[in-house]
């Protein structure tokens, strides 16, 4: 028997060897066991996360003696054929080489045919979004009212380009990325079932180097083992990759959030001469720094896969960043992920990147000053403290001598001009007695004592306008003072 890859080797056979897609599983088969089952499904993900697997299993399922059942035997003839695409009653369909006008005729055709074995003619259009307009339109009737006997089942990676005609005709399923745990550790499943010794690290590298897609890294698996034989370590993994460990992405992001310039820069200078690829690297940091930003706004969060040791130091240098800071430094080396994407010199741009984020989290902000001046203001504007109780019983202090203030002539008729304000503002503050903390107040002058002092209406006009002056005005307004009674 010819050798087999991994990829097809261990390709799940039942639901329960269905992995990181247990939404869809378990929808799949509460529909089966109420017998509530469509006419058309259609299945959506990213590359590797068990679209075809899921398509054959729930064909099983149907075709299956005394079928439709949960609870198959892989191991029979019509669910062998199935799984192998020899079944006359599944048709599995290519939709970037049968995306034309005459094959969807032909299809609308054979579906007038009953099943040859099975209790349904199931159709399976693998990247159905390669289809024309015109083959759309085509299958429109059809697929809206099959026979009984028939069943379809879409794939595909862009959703967006399937007419919403042929959405609205479907149930639709949307497998999500594989999480890296669960890669990890069906990785290290395959390696014991084919006497491997596989670090737990290297495990970890694959699983992330493979972006949520299980048969890329049952692929490099493959690889690895092809490479390295019986034992496999995380070094291995790097080399042949060129991906980056996580003590190196941890390393570098401790540099970026201690600003320290040349030692980062030497860092991915270091990476690409070693031949690590640096958009990966760039990806990983930006990992990294949401993960920090996550961390600030929910203290429970994990460590995006980084070492307890080394998260806990990375959360230690991120203690003085706000996460407005962190937020844009992500920012950045988004702009220059994008940047990198089509660049020759991917080096280049990440060293500018670097850089520039490094200076965006050394900038003063106009939030930092209007922060600091707003604390600032509320402590200015907090009340004095009250005098205390003791204070109220204490015996009377003789009273001191009265002081006679210089009073400050101003004449009724004469104008201030606005040049002259501050030099007379000067002048009073100079006379103005020492009051200590207490708030200023200002009193208006006495005339001289008189043996019987009898108010004129003369004075009183004088005594009217003083307090109307501009200038006492404005100093009273300056240092929000009130004018004593005299």
């Amino acid at each position: 028997m010819s050798y087999q890859v991994f990829a097809r080797k261990y390709r799940p056979k039942t639901f329960k060897d269905v992995l990181g897609q247990d939404h869809v599983v378990r929808t799949l088969r509460n529909a089966i066991d109420q017998k509530r089952l469509a006419h058309a499904y259609l299945f959506v993900g990213p590359r590797g996360t068990g679209k075809t697997s899921t398509a054959r299993i729930l064909a099983k399922a149907l075709n299956c003696e005394g079928g439709p059942k949960i609870d198959f035997d892989p191991e029979e003839d019509v669910c062998k054929e199935i799984a192998e695409g020899r079944s006359l009653d599944v048709l599995e369909i290519d939709g970037a080489s049968n995306n034309g006008v005459e094959q969807v005729r032909d299809l609308r055709e054979s579906v007038k045919y009953a099943p040859s074995r099975g209790q349904f003619k199931i159709y399976y259009i693998d990247e159905v979004h390669m289809l024309s307009n015109a083959a759309f339109n085509a299958l429109l009737k059809t697929l809206e009212e099959p026979p009984e006997h028939v069943k379809f089942i879409f794939a595909t990676t862009e959703v967006q380009k399937i007419l919403p005609t042929i959405l609205s005709r479907c149930q639709r399923f949307d497998l999500r990325p594989i999480p890296t745990q669960t890669i990890a550790d069906h990785l290290q499943y395959i390696a014991t079932e084919e006497k491997i010794t596989i670090d737990k690290e290297a495990a970890w590298a694959i699983a992330k180097g493979a972006d949520g897609g299980m048969r890329d890294a049952q692929s490099m698996l493959d690889q690895l083992v092809a490479f390295c034989g019986e034992t496999i370590t995380e070094e291995n993994v790097l080399d042949i990759f060129g991906f980056t460990s996580r003590e190196k992405v941890a390393a570098l992001t401790s540099e970026l959030l201690s600003r320290k310039t040349p030692a980062a820069l030497k860092l991915i200078q270091n990476e690409a001469e070693s031949g690590r690829e640096l958009s990966q690297l760039l990806g990983e940091l930006i990992g990294c720094l949401r993960g920090l930003l996550i961390a600030k706004l929910d203290p429970s969060a994990d460590g995006e896969g980084i070492p307890e040791v080394l998260w806990n130091k990375l959360l230690e240098d991120a203690g003085d960043y706000a996460p407005e800071r962190i937020l844009a430094a992500i920012d950045v080396f988004a702009e220059t992920e994008g940047r990198m994407k089509w660049a020759t010199n991917k080096r280049l741009h990440f060293e500018l990147g670097m850089i520039k984020a490094i200076q965006v989290l050394s900038e003063v902000r106009i939030t930092d000053i209007i922060s600091v001046l707003t604390k600032g203001a509320d402590h200015l504007s907090a009340p004095a403290p009250a005098s205390a109780p003791a204070a109220a019983v204490a015996p009377p202090a003789p009273a001191p001598e009265p002081v006679t203030p210089k009073p400050v002539t101003v004449a009724p008729t004469q104008k201030k001009k606005p040049g002259d304000t501050m030099a007379a503002f000067d002048d009073l503050i100079a006379n103005a007695p020492e009051g200590g903390d207490e708030e200023p107040t200002f009193q208006a002058p006495k005339p001289e004592a008189s043996p019987a002092p009898q108010p004129k209406a003369e004075e009183k006009i004088e005594e009217d306008t003083f307090y109307k002056d501009p200038l006492i005005q404005e100093a009273l307004e300056k240092f929000e003072a009130k004018i004593l009674g005299t």
